[in-house]
């Protein structure tokens, strides 16, 4: 019996797939610059045009930003979380509130279901840490902290593909939340809405968690009317 040999993914790709890991892990966070080009070939042992291809393919997909002069940006966690950036770059606030609001009301319905103890006690310590960085007027971490409690929320749910959409969404919301604060009139999303909406997950009340979520959402639309 003949053996076919083994076929090795080419360098590039596995050097992307190294990369791609690196932001996806948090190693390489949103927003930030990634070490300079010397730096990661002596890391990943590989030469300069096998790095370069490897970032390429990685800032087609929207995850990386090449900015001549200046760096390499993360600018997405995941392809998908980079195609829908990029999808969203031309609709309105309007638009994407509409889309979080199905989300989230599932996300919800599900999490009041399935969510742990655990998953409670974490979605406390987020809307903590939220409290305190509105508080202390850093609305980075603020909105950082905001998107983590709702981010919870879709993790809780139990259903790791509803976990993984709500995530690709993750770069919009935040940029989203940060589009709005300078904004004459924003209050920072009163805690109330959030607190009670943890307090129906915590007694697995499904019907109170999609409310509070509908009314959350539409009094955020409401104010972007005006």
């Amino acid at each position: 019996m003949s053996l076919s040999p083994s076929v090795r993914p080419p360098l590039a790709a596995e050097v992307t797939a190294k990369l791609r890991e690196m932001v996806h892990s948090g190693e390489w966070p949103l927003n930030g610059r990634i070490p300079p080009e010397p730096e990661l070939m002596a890391k990943l042992g590989v030469s300069r045009g096998t790095l370069r291809e490897a970032v390429k393919a990685l800032a087609h997909g929207g995850m990386l930003e090449v900015r001549r002069g200046d760096g390499t940006y993360v600018r997405a966690t995941s392809e998908m979380s980079g195609a829908a950036r990029r999808m969203y770059q031309d609709h309105t606030e309007q638009h994407i509130l509409e889309v979080r609001l199905g989300l989230d009301t599932q996300a919800a319905r599900l999490a009041a279901r399935n969510a742990t103890a655990g998953d409670i006690t974490e979605l406390r310590a987020f809307l903590a840490t939220r409290d305190h960085a509105w508080n202390q007027g850093d609305f980075g971490a603020w909105a950082d902290a905001d998107w983590q409690f709702h981010e919870g929320i879709a993790r809780a749910s139990g259903n790791p593909l509803l976990h993984e959409l709500y995530a690709s969404f993750g770069t919009v919301f935040h940029q989203d939340l940060l589009t709005q604060q300078p904004r004459p009139g924003f209050n920072g999303l009163p805690r109330d809405g959030h607190e009670t909406l943890l307090e129906a997950l915590e007694r697995r009340d499904e019907d109170a968690a999609v409310a509070t979520v509908n009314r959350n959402l539409n009094s955020c639309a409401e104010w972007l009317a005006e």
